[in-house]
């Protein structure tokens, strides 16, 4: 008897689970971003986001927690209910860098969180102060090395902290770091002259490029972007070592089941395809890479190690 009441039991939460992933979602869904509003991750997510909402019925929320190289937003995801309604849009800052940087770190990228979908990949172009005296890369490390401290970088990310850091390690050159939460506030003191140069999407730069406040004089890509064809690659301007990719996932807390794991994978891989979806990331730059969730758990992984090896190569140690 008390073993048939244990199958009974074992039966209604087993009918209970299925009953409560068929339903699922049924209330809004929250991605939390690790920039700030206005930031390449967050237009990201809120595009994907739009388009997810509408697939499914209930509202997709963007929560922005900027700070810490995006380790704020990965600690919170990181402790989260693993019931699919808290989700991280990351990049390589809050589960790479972050991480890599730390001698303790927040939280483990890998086992703390469940993989869904690699997102895309992030083109940065080198922004420059359009009125400073360098107009070409080769300008700029010529300035440098003749006024050693002189030139104020400014990085609103960890993909920004990482390429000065390889960049000026492998030129030779030596600036001052300014550090911002974010590039929307990174912008606004380039353009104001506080700051001389940004590594930064289109997001935030193409614009202010546009009306001749900025100058662009090299891009983070293999080839040149199609939307600044004229902007050379950090290969053709005498760096072919730069290896610093930005990369945008999505990730659930530990422990997500596999059902929600799996809507969540196909609901973004469906907005991916989306004609509209793929205009506005064209907008961006920005190349969606979809992929299975086993593909990105791989990913992970290797790209911890990827950074470690950049972080050793320009001598910076784990804090």
């Amino acid at each position: 008897m008390k073993k048939m009441k244990r199958l009974t039991l074992l039966g209604a939460m087993c009918l209970f689970a299925a009953s409560s992933f068929a339903q699922y979602p049924n209330k809004p869904i929250r991605i939390v971003v690790p920039f700030p509003a206005g930031s390449a991750t967050d237009t990201v997510a809120r595009i994907l986001g739009q388009s997810v909402s509408a697939a499914v019925g209930q509202p997709v929320v963007v929560d922005n927690k900027a700070g810490a190289d995006g380790a704020i937003a990965g600690a919170e995801v990181a402790k989260a209910l693993p019931d699919g309604y808290t989700l991280l849009m990351a990049t390589n800052s809050p589960m790479a860098v972050a991480p890599a940087m730390k001698k303790v770190p927040p939280y483990d990228p890998v086992a703390d969180f469940t993989p869904i979908s690699d997102i895309g990949r992030y083109t940065f172009f080198l922004y420059v102060n359009a009125e400073q005296p360098y107009r070409t890369f080769r300008d700029m490390v010529a300035y440098a090395k003749a006024n050693p401290g002189k030139i104020n970088y400014a990085t609103g990310n960890t993909t920004g902290i990482m390429s000065f850091g390889q960049m000026n390690a492998l030129a030779g050159i030596d600036m001052t770091h300014v550090p911002y939460k974010g590039e929307p506030q990174a912008v606004t003191d380039i353009i104001a002259g506080r700051v001389q140069l940004l590594w930064a999407t289109p997001t935030t730069g193409l614009a202010h490029l546009k009306e001749g406040k900025l100058r662009a004089l090299a891009t983070n890509l293999k080839s040149r972007s199609s939307l600044l064809p004229d902007v050379p690659t950090m290969a053709e301007v005498g760096i072919p070592q730069y290896s610093v990719v930005s990369w945008a996932a999505l990730y659930g807390p530990a422990k997500l089941p596999r059902e929600i794991q799996l809507r969540l994978n196909r609901e973004f891989h469906d907005a991916m395809k989306r004609p509209d979806v793929i205009a506005l990331m064209d907008k961006q730059a920005f190349q969606m890479t979809p992929s299975t969730a086993e593909e990105l758990g791989a990913f992970t992984k290797a790209q911890l190690e990827a950074y470690r090896a950049i972080l050793k190569s320009i001598g910076m140690q784990p804090e």
